[in-house]
């Protein structure tokens, strides 16, 4: 009787204590929510691939930058992988409706991203702001689809052919060449067999093997110089088009450097590796600015020249666009400030400064401090004068698929079929694929 009486009393003090816990317990948490919705501070999250990690590190000192005189905001970057790494991310945060506020990545997913119903449109926005008549004008393809703009340019670059002068000079080659048949004429002059042993081991040019978005890059300036477009356009619709008479002659220029023994090719899908040209094994190499500090570090000579014509110049715009992502009014109207600050000279400055990447706005272009910085690196003149016949990919939902088609004829041709049959093939299944996907 008695150990009921102290059991009982030992069951009715416990409860008494449980349910003071769990009232302190609930005023915790309600007093954390209320912080949290009176908190004058909204933080953001931006999921980004920027590389290598001392450009991250440029990146994180501008956002800093913007945290420290924009105590209301409080922007944090957070690195998730390469751009080709990062969808299977950003579609499981779309469909968990856990995105983050802004998104770092190539503007070719930006139709993907507006089919999902994922971004904001931006034009309202940025037809008020000032920083739109600062844009860069070749940049405003990467933007625009649909009558919408769906993201603003982080920063730009394109590729030219980075060449050593001295294996020039060696050659007997006083002019870079200007045009496709100039081109393959010095391809082979600098073709060489150095050691005697009956086969060349020095070539004129490297070319990327592989069906990946780097060979499609690279290979794409010459496609575009040719006349050739990636979209069939109609007043109703914009249809993808691999299969065409420019695609063709670029296929048939690769196709011949390699058939006349001036050229070789990458690993696969590592086109972007410059081992062979900093050794000496290839006078040229299909690149970009991004890869200057590797070159400065290797002490070789090199220059820089325009990639050559056949009926117009041409490169591709490069970088990556910011992306508003759809969360709450409050918060996209505080990332909008962000995006304001990006756009602006002081970090277009400053970026291209310390990444080599070539400035978005049109003030920073025309700075002290950047055109200083450009009479240190001669050779960014010639992806600046690039970027004025500079075309951008197009951002439609079925980029990816383009692309993938695309590179695949690329692949194919390098590796010994027929060019128009290989177009032919990619071009078959790519309206099949989109067929598929009506």
């Amino acid at each position: 009787m008695i150990l009921s009486k102290i059991f009982k009393t030992i069951k009715i003090e416990f409860k008494l204590i449980f349910c003071v816990l769990l009232a302190l317990n609930l005023l915790i948490l309600s007093g954390c929510q209320n912080t949290s919705k009176n908190s004058d501070t909204i933080e953001l999250t931006l999921w980004h691939g920027i590389n290598p990690p001392p450009n991250r590190d440029v990146f994180q000192t501008l956002t800093d930058k913007f945290n420290q005189t924009h105590h209301h905001i409080q922007v944090k970057p957070i690195y998730i992988g390469q751009p080709d790494q990062q969808m299977p991310k950003i579609l499981t945060a779309i469909v968990g409706n856990a995105p983050p506020d802004l998104l770092w990545n190539v503007p070719t997913i930006g139709g993907k991203l507006a089919e999902l119903n994922a971004i904001q449109p931006l034009e309202e926005w940025l037809d008020k702001s000032p920083r739109k008549a600062e844009i860069y004008p070749a940049l405003f393809e990467s933007m625009e689809l649909d009558g919408h703009t769906w993201s603003v340019p982080l920063a730009t670059n394109n590729a030219a052919i980075f060449y050593r002068p001295s294996l020039f000079k060696a050659a007997g080659i006083e002019q870079v060449p200007q045009n496709w048949a100039q081109l393959k004429q010095v391809a082979r002059s600098l073709t060489k067999d150095t050691n005697g042993d009956g086969r060349p081991d020095q070539h004129g040019i490297v070319l990327s093997l592989g069906k990946g978005e780097w060979t499609v890059f690279t290979w794409l300036p010459f496609m575009f110089s040719a006349g050739g477009e990636l979209l069939a356009t109609s007043p109703q619709t914009s249809v993808p088009q691999i299969d065409n008479p420019g695609a063709l002659a670029a296929l048939e220029l690769w196709s011949d450097l390699l058939k006349e023994g001036s050229a070789i090719l990458s690993a696969p899908e590592r086109g972007y590796e410059l081992d062979n040209f900093i050794a000496g094994k290839v006078a040229m190499q299909i690149t970009g600015p991004w890869t200057l500090a590797q070159l400065q570090q290797s002490a070789i000579d090199y220059a820089v020249m325009p990639i050559p014509a056949l009926k117009r110049p041409a490169a591709v715009v490069g970088g990556e666009n910011l992306f508003l992502m759809k969360t709450s009014p409050e918060r996209e109207k505080a990332a909008l400030e962000f995006l304001e600050y990006v756009l602006g000279e002081e970090f277009q400055t400053a970026w291209a400064l310390g990444t080599g990447y070539l400035p978005i706005n049109l003030k920073s272009r025309q700075s002290k401090a950047y055109q200083s910085f450009v009479e240190k690196n001669p050779v960014l003149r010639v992806f600046l004068e690039q970027m004025n016949s500079a075309r951008s990919r197009p951002i439609i939902s079925g980029y990816s698929r383009l692309s993938e088609n695309a590179g695949r004829a690329i692949e194919a041709t390098l590796l010994g079929q027929n060019p128009q049959d290989a177009l032919k093939e990619a071009q078959e299944r790519l309206t099949l694929t989109l067929d598929m996907t009506k």
